[in-house]
């Protein structure tokens, strides 16, 4: 959406920046009676910041399904609020979000799983010791028994950034941009069309290239090759 990010209180006179606060209270006296002072910007991501410390702390109190439920409905209120265009520029997909996105996807499922698997634990347990952070086991570890919302989680994290970058891309066209995104698109696609049962390899690829098509979109010419090698990568493991 659009907004007015420099704002003014009409009580006090404070000025601030909404992308910063994500409020049009004033900061100084709680006053609502603000104005925007200035043009209107796209913005879509709002604060916010992922503390997993709460549920990590529950650990040796509760099961493996009840923190699988807790860390999974915080990373959606997380997710929830973030986005990829601040103040009219487009940002990165970041590693916590990616790792808040599979963190819900894995922990969604574990909740409902009534008996899990030691392999499926250890790297639920590992995923969340990090995930704040933006640290996730590598892909090589991914167990099978996780492969269905790894690869969901991954298709998801790349929607997400890819509806903010057609939102750019419509303000700031780059006809080579939208076509690298296109193709990333259709890989998102086929992976969830097999309901997120793909390699593991290929689902963390498709990430990779998002995040390269970002690059490449805010200046970083040689990002662009990066992504088609990920891609390339997919293509070969699917003939």
């Amino acid at each position: 959406m659009k907004v007015r990010g420099e704002r003014e209180c009409q009580d006090c006179g404070t000025r601030w920046r909404y992308y910063e606060t994500g409020s049009i209270a004033c900061p100084d006296c709680g006053s609502i009676h603000s104005v925007g002072i200035d043009e209107h910007t796209e913005h879509t991501d709002t604060p916010a910041t992922l503390d997993l410390t709460p549920v990590r702390n529950r650990i040796d109190a509760d099961s493996t399904r009840e923190i699988a439920d807790a860390v999974a409905e915080r990373c959606r209120e997380y997710t929830r609020k973030r986005g990829f265009i601040d103040a009219g520029e487009l940002r990165s997909l970041d590693p916590t979000f990616v790792a808040a996105v599979e963190l819900q996807h894995v922990g969604t499922h574990l909740s409902r799983e009534l008996r899990s698997g030691d392999s499926a634990e250890r790297y639920f347990y590992e995923l969340l010791g990090g995930a704040d952070d933006g640290d996730r086991p590598a892909v090589e570890d991914v167990p099978s028994a996780l492969r269905v919302p790894y690869g969901l989680a991954m298709a998801a994290a790349v929607d997400s950034y890819q509806r903010d970058v057609r939102t750019y891309l419509d303000a700031n066209p780059e006809p080579t941009a939208r076509q690298l995104s296109g193709r990333i698109r259709d890989h998102r696609k086929r992976i969830e069309a097999l309901d997120g049962n793909v390699d593991p390899a290929d689902a963390n690829r498709l990430a990779h290239a998002a995040r390269d098509l970002g690059s490449y979109i805010t200046g970083d010419e040689s990002a662009f090759v990066r992504a088609e090698n990920w891609l390339a990568g997919i293509e070969d493991d699917t003939v």
